[in-house]
């Protein structure tokens, strides 16, 4: 399921009135309320965020949302790396992450990261995933704009069929000068829903990986304490079970991205091509800017929403969309059954928090949330209890050993008919225990295979 990519949709703004004369687009009014104030001082803090020229998202403006929308919840002024977690959650946090990698230990053959467990307040978590968050983002924002400015050319060059309102002749008269404008103003559009998005979402994330990708720094597992504890409220589990649950869920996630070197870039890789295939439709574009009124500053948000986006992803848009969802799912499941094999017996709650957790993704948590607003896509966590069934298939089949040396190489990772059909799959490679014997020599032979460019048979190209 798709919805058009942030920053053209709908959205509330405050009605604040500009009566200066000196802001003709009414970009005061559109963000005087994201920016904190009113009048010239909102000018002057446009001014300086439409000098941006750091890409396509002005991420000066998304971090100074999300910092504002989370700096009270955290007593700390709103800036990078401000944030300070008590000497007791650093404690309580290294703690829950030693103990954590210690009962991992037997129930997976990837090795733990080294890493001290981190508390972070929201503001620590939002400084410390930003450059992930960019990676992410950027690219999706950067094909929204070129298939913008490249209709609009299309458009201006015609004068777009006569549909353009007499009072926005002057302002398209120059292409040039009116593509560079439209570029700040995206920037700016852009900066504010990413800003609105992740600020949101630091309210809710548990942790560096919770969204099922590597956002924080390799190897540093860290949990958000403040988070954690409101997601314990109404449980009726002790605080320090979920704590411990939860750790034990990033430092899986950590040894995996840790030690599976090709993971992150498989699944950026992914959100790329995705975003390599959205079209803008020029006729929209056209309709758009005829809807333009100059005395209405929020007539441009209306026409940016308006239909502008190919809403059916292409032929490439689709694979690319299945290729993340089992890639993230096939991560996710993984982590799963790593984390209940290690913590069924010891922890008294493990199956009522696995269940919580599941149920968590499946509403439509945090992750599935994000992505929606920010890379224009909805994940289908359903494929999560596909995946863990499939490694659990697979541990069954070959041992830890054999379910873990899939994360070798990437194709030799299951597509997602696979994950409709764990045990045919484990039959396809190889099933049987893996203790040595001749099925662990068939899938050490196949990686081999892999490696000199073969890749072997039954195989497709949905991983």
């Amino acid at each position: 399921m798709t919805r058009p990519p942030f920053g053209f949709g709908p959205g509330d703004r405050p009605d604040e009135p500009d009566d200066s004369g000196e802001d003709p687009l009414g970009l005061a009014k559109m963000f005087g309320g994201l920016l904190g104030g009113s009048g010239s001082d909102v000018l002057g803090q446009l001014a300086s965020l439409m000098s941006w020229s750091g890409g396509p998202v002005n991420w000066d403006l998304a971090m100074s949302v999300a910092h504002r929308a989370n700096a009270a919840d955290d007593g700390t002024p709103a800036l990078p790396g401000a944030a300070g977690a008590t000497a007791e959650e650093e404690r309580e946090v290294a703690d829950a992450c030693r103990l954590a990698d210690v009962w991992l230990e037997p129930v997976t053959t990837l090795p733990g990261s080294g890493g001290v467990g981190e508390a972070w307040t929201r503001l620590g978590w939002l400084a410390a995933t930003q450059p992930a968050w960019r990676q992410l983002v950027d690219p999706v924002a950067g094909r929204v704009a070129t298939a913008m400015a490249t209709a609009m050319e299309r458009g201006m060059a015609d004068g777009f069929g006569g549909a353009v309102p007499s009072e926005m002749q002057g302002m398209l008269a120059g292409a040039g000068a009116m593509k560079g404008v439209m570029e700040q103003i995206g920037g700016v559009v852009f900066g504010a829903q990413v800003g609105q998005a992740l600020g949101a979402l630091a309210q809710e994330v548990l942790s560096s990986t919770e969204v099922g990708l590597p956002l924080g720094r390799p190897g540093r597992p860290a949990l958000v304490p403040a988070n954690v504890a409101a997601f314990s409220e109404g449980l009726g589990i002790p605080a320090d079970e979920v704590r411990l649950y939860l750790a034990l869920r990033e430092c899986a996630h950590q040894r995996l991205f840790a030690h599976v070197p090709w993971l992150k870039a498989h699944l950026f890789d992914a959100v790329d091509a995705y975003a390599r295939g959205i079209e803008v439709d020029p006729d929209a574009i056209e309709r758009a800017l005829g809807s333009l009124d100059p005395t209405d500053p929020e007539s441009m948000q209306r026409a940016m929403g308006d239909g502008v986006f190919d809403l059916q992803p292409t032929e490439a848009q689709q694979a690319a969309l299945g290729r993340l969802e089992t890639s993230l799912a096939l991560v996710e499941g993984w982590v799963d059954v790593v984390v209940d094999a290690a913590a069924r017996g010891p922890l008294p709650s493990a199956e009522a928090l696995r269940e919580t957790v599941r149920r968590r993704r499946a509403s439509g948590g945090p992750a599935e949330q994000t992505f929606a607003t920010l890379v224009g896509l909805q994940l289908r966590p359903r494929r999560l209890r596909d995946a863990a069934a499939l490694w659990s298939a697979l541990a069954d089949a070959r041992g830890i050993d054999g379910r873990d040396a899939v994360w070798d190489h990437p194709d030799l990772l299951p597509g997602s008919d696979d994950l409709d059909d764990p045990a045919g799959f484990v039959a396809r490679t190889g099933g049987g225990a893996s203790t040595g014997g001749d099925e662990a020599g068939d899938w050490d032979a196949a990686l081999r295979d892999l490696q000199d460019g073969d890749p072997g048979p039954g195989r497709d190209d949905d991983a």
